[in-house]
């Protein structure tokens, strides 16, 4: 079986705690090499992970031939520049979420992976996770009826003032870091776009990144409403309403690599005391994993993308709109 050769652009967390481990259960991915700004951060980097090759800059990644593709996880403010740079270098690209910072900014950049024959595909991971996938099954069965009501809540605490996430010029916040699955698990269950949008933003005085932001989505078919935060009780949570059920599920975005999940079905009973609830379990799976291998039969097989980076584009004008609509639009 050919592999997809992989180089890391850059040694963000994300990717040293998360998406190389994962990218390592992947059965079509090889990571061949790092790269970082500091040559003794990658080479450090390079050891403790066993990678082959430690890149001192990103230029020097990108002209290494043998990588055929990138993983980016910078910064939000830098996707769009790393990622044209990559397209020209003939690297498909495999691009953290939200894919930029404007939908604008993600347009520029399928439009020079298209130019450039190579793959785009932005880091969602959660979507392709076998407990996404049983619950997007469920809902095109009809086992809930006609969905109509989406309410997702998603939060954790920081307020370190140096962390990226909470610099607003490298697109911090909480939209654009957390709020970002909400609004794409909404269009997603609905299969459609927000015809209105309405919201409430709280925003650090200090930082200017919002901390608390609550949007209302109107689709046609129905609504979807949802809290995220950076500076409450860490939780997330979906619950899925229908007209003859609703489903819950158990861990939602950051899914356990090596845990099985649940997927609560409950239709009919005697709710509230008494409702019936089914509960589904699926088998334990990486999501970033999972994410490699269809990112890889991509590029090596040459199958359509789930989820292209026109979906990528549209996330990002319902979070623009989110932003207008709270009459606070980002700098």
């Amino acid at each position: 079986m050919s592999k997809l050769r992989i180089g890391i652009l850059s040694t963000a967390d994300i990717g040293i705690r998360k998406v190389i481990p994962g990218m390592r259960r992947a059965a079509r991915v090889e990571i061949v090499a790092v790269a970082s700004r500091d040559g003794g951060q990658a080479r450090a980097v390079a050891d403790r992970l066993g990678i082959p090759r430690a890149h001192a800059s990103y230029e020097a990644l990108l002209d290494d031939s043998d990588v055929d593709a990138v993983y980016i996880p910078l910064p939000n403010h830098l996707h769009a520049e790393w990622t044209i740079a990559a397209a020209r270098a003939g690297k498909h690209v495999l691009c953290e979420k939200p894919l930029a910072m404007t939908a604008a900014d993600a347009e520029r950049m399928a439009a020079a992976c298209d130019a450039a024959g190579v793959v785009l595909m932005e880091a969602f991971m959660y979507r392709l996770h076998p407990s996404w996938v049983a619950v997007r099954d469920l809902v095109a069965s009809g086992r809930i009826g006609r969905v109509s009501a989406v309410d997702s809540w998603f939060s954790y605490f920081n307020d370190d003032p140096t962390n990226i996430r909470n610099i607003k010029a490298f697109g911090g916040g909480a939209l654009y870091d957390i709020g970002c699955y909400n609004v794409n698990l909404s269009r997603l269950l609905f299969g459609s776009e927000p015809s209105r949008v309405r919201a409430s933003i709280e925003r650090d005085p200090a930082t200017g990144v919002d901390i608390r932001t609550s949007a209302i989505l109107d689709f046609d078919e129905g609504t979807a409403t949802f809290t995220c935060g950076t500076r409450l009780e860490t939780d997330q949570r979906v619950d899925i309403y229908g007209t003859a059920g609703r489903i819950s599920i158990g861990i939602p975005f950051n899914i356990p690599p090596d845990l099985p999940t649940r997927v609560f079905v409950t239709a009919g009973g005697d709710p509230p005391v008494a409702p019936a609830t089914e509960v589904i379990a699926l088998p334990a799976a990486d999501p970033y994993g999972v994410e490699a291998d269809v990112f890889a039969t991509a590029v090596l097989d040459g199958t359509p993308l789930p989820f292209d980076a026109a979906d990528a584009a549209a996330n990002l004008r319902v979070i623009e709109a989110i932003f207008e609509a709270a009459s606070d639009r980002m700098s």
